[in-house]
């Protein structure tokens, strides 16, 4: 789950994406509505977090602007502007929901989560292999009942790998789908390899049975049978 956070802020901008990657989102940071506008068309976002005050492009312009050109991302203005006018602004310039600063991190966590349920209302949320439980609105994960630390980056593997369960995942998906490299190279390859060490450390440990497997020249497999 990626997030975008518009915000010219320094301070809460850092605050906020050390928060979500604690949550296992992916996180990208822009200062200006400008360069928001910019990393919204150069990559894929699930989710985006949206200041109204911004240097040059303010906020609600630049979400006017967005949905006029047919974004559909879900949108959560953060906003010190807290009259009703305001709020009803940002609602009909498309905004999904609106929070108003101060706040608490884990109510903009509860808006994000059910920005989600109510984005992908079609989509699969939860994820069972063996005893290997996932569910993306809460970020939690677990072995045997058991929760385990995962990073942004770890969490986005594993769910790829459960996505994907059964089938064979070579590196060149991982590297377009997860990482996001257009182009495959032998270091991104080495990367990959010491996150799936890694993931396969954490998610099988010592269980009995192993859920993540890697053949040999083809890639990798999230499997309940050995291949």
């Amino acid at each position: 789950m990626r997030v975008l956070i518009v915000e010219d802020e320094p301070r809460l901008a850092q605050a906020l994406k050390e928060g979500l990657e604690n949550e296992h989102y992916g996180v990208k940071v822009a200062a200006t509505g400008e360069e928001g506008f910019f990393l919204v068309h150069a990559e894929t976002f699930d989710l985006m977090i949206l200041d109204l005050m911004l240097p040059g492009c303010d906020g609600l312009e630049a979400l006017t602007a967005l949905r006029r050109r047919g974004l559909t991302t879900p949108v959560l203005i953060v906003s010190a502007r807290d009259t009703l006018e305001d709020r009803i602004r940002g609602l009909d310039a498309g905004a999904d929901d609106y929070l108003i600063k101060p706040f608490a991190f884990p109510e903009l966590l509860a808006r994000l989560r059910a920005l989600i349920r109510r984005g992908r209302a079609d989509e699969i949320l939860r994820f069972k292999a063996a005893d290997l439980e996932m569910d993306l609105v809460t970020r939690k994960v677990t072995r045997g009942g058991q929760p385990l630390d995962l990073t942004a980056r770890e969490f986005e593997l594993l769910v790829y790998l459960l996505r994907h369960q059964d089938q064979i995942v070579s590196r060149e998906m991982l590297a377009q789908d997860v990482w996001r490299e257009v182009r495959r190279a032998t270091p991104l390859d080495n990367v990959i390899d010491v996150h799936i060490a890694r993931l396969r450390k954490k998610v099988d440990g010592t269980a009995d049975l192993k859920l993540i497997h890697t053949l040999r020249g083809v890639g990798f497999m999230l499997s309940e049978q050995a291949p």
